[in-house]
């Protein structure tokens, strides 16, 4: 079954980093944010890097995204997909980056995995024309990065914030 991407952008005029995923897992679609599941330490490691407490609301996780100049979005507008898997993931349609890319200063590109960054691309990266910086996923999938090490090669490539 086609699935419809159901979460907006985040982002403002003064954002200058993007960091895409793939596409809403089960839980992110039900909360109706980004990185909902509990278990995903994006929000934990996003925290880290700003110097910021661990948001706990989607108001709290929009304003950490806005007041450190970063906008969150996903590569994928729709997809068929079963559960959360990336895997399973067939006949994707990628997102309009430039409702961003129109209205912020973006400066650099990341994608949260393997999966967001082999569909940004394919699809995605002739059209914007900037290359996208790939980090290891957040997601608990992913077992074979500890939080600390997450955060600390996140830290690396993001570098200084605001």
């Amino acid at each position: 079954m086609m699935m419809l991407h159901p979460i907006k952008p985040v982002y403002n005029e003064k954002s200058e980093i993007l960091i895409l995923g793939s596409f809403p897992s089960v839980k992110s679609r039900e909360e109706g944010f980004f990185y909902g599941h509990p278990q995903n330490r994006f929000w934990r490691v996003m925290a880290r890097i700003c110097s910021s407490p661990v948001p706990k609301d989607i108001d709290e996780k929009t304003k950490l995204i806005l007041d450190h100049h970063f906008a969150l979005w996903d590569v994928i507008y729709s997809c068929e997909i079963s559960g959360s898997s990336d895997s399973s993931i067939k006949n994707a349609v990628v997102n309009d980056l430039g409702v961003i890319l129109n209205c912020a200063d973006i400066k650099k590109i990341f994608v949260n995995g393997k999966k967001a960054e082999s569909l940004y691309k394919k699809y995605l990266e002739n059209s914007t024309g900037m290359k996208a910086v790939c980090l290891p996923s957040t997601s608990p999938a992913n077992a074979a990065w500890g939080e600390e090490r997450l955060f600390e090669y996140w830290k690396s490539q993001i570098g200084e914030v605001k």
